[in-house]
């Protein structure tokens, strides 16, 4: 039976993934911070999903969860690290704990998961690691000087991991969402700048499943960039020569945004 080991798993993006994995009869592991929303999501899979309570900002205790869950259901067959805290905001009002706690939460906690599995996939020779990225890596936004730069770290993780395991007969995955209809959104919200909000505020957030189901895919067909959405596929191939149109849009967003404000006042 294929154990499945999932960051993030008790909501949004990881536990939609976590829901077409039980439906294929696979034996799937949570971990997430909270043990109340383990425990509820657990409770709608039955007996064989198994949950960790651990913030992945934690290594050595993410680390022996992992470790805990292997010796339970066996081997990691697929890991998915979805968990991921986007707090955006001005840069010069940001608290440095903030770009941090990024860091911690968003990068190393996808390092920590990854370097857990990894040995004992190459030494069997398969294996699947998928990283929950975001757009943000593609192109830098107003308002997310502290997430972004996480998961552009994310990406060249990925990107780089995928040349060292291929040969090894593993599997590397980086799937890069837009914004997802789910609670990290709604908690996200509550810190946008509104010239963030008018930039973004036009494109409508994408349903969990619809990522889950691209994840799906690629895992089964090995792909190595996954775009869920139509537009960041779009974005990701003509980044480079869209660039400028971007900047250019988002700035009239901004100045629009800030004169409006400043007329009101």
């Amino acid at each position: 039976m294929t154990h499945v080991i999932i960051t993030g798993g008790s909501s949004g993006i990881g536990l939609a993934v976590a829901r077409q994995y039980v439906a294929r009869g696979a034996r799937v592991s949570l971990i997430a911070r909270g043990q109340d929303r383990l425990t509820a999501a657990a409770s709608d899979f039955g007996p064989d999903v198994l949950t960790e309570a651990v913030d992945v900002a934690d290594g050595p205790a993410l680390v022996a969860a992992i470790g805990r869950l292997v010796a339970t259901a066996g081997e990691c067959d697929v890991l998915v690290t979805a968990a991921g805290l986007a707090r955006p905001g001005h840069f010069l009002e940001l608290d440095d704990d903030v770009f941090r706690t990024m860091m911690e939460v968003d990068y190393f906690g996808t390092l920590t998961a990854i370097r857990a599995v990894a040995p004992a996939m190459v030494a069997r020779g398969n294996g699947s690691i998928v990283s929950i990225c975001s757009g943000t890596a593609l192109l830098g936004f107003y308002g997310y000087t502290a997430y972004a730069p996480a998961k552009f770290a994310v990406r060249g993780l990925m990107e780089a991991l995928r040349s060292e395991l291929t040969p090894a007969g593993i599997h590397v995955a980086c799937v890069y969402p837009p914004d997802v209809d789910t609670p990290q959104l709604a908690d996200e919200n509550q810190y946008k700048p509104a010239e963030t909000f008018a930039i973004s505020g036009s494109v409508k957030p994408i349903p969990a499943d619809q990522v889950a189901t691209a994840v799906m895919r690629a895992i089964d067909h090995r792909r190595f960039a996954v775009y869920p959405d139509r537009s960041i596929a779009l974005l990701a191939a003509l980044a480079p020569l869209f660039a400028p149109l971007v900047r250019a849009y988002t700035d009239h967003k901004v100045r629009h945004t800030r004169h409006t404000r400043h007329t009101r006042h």
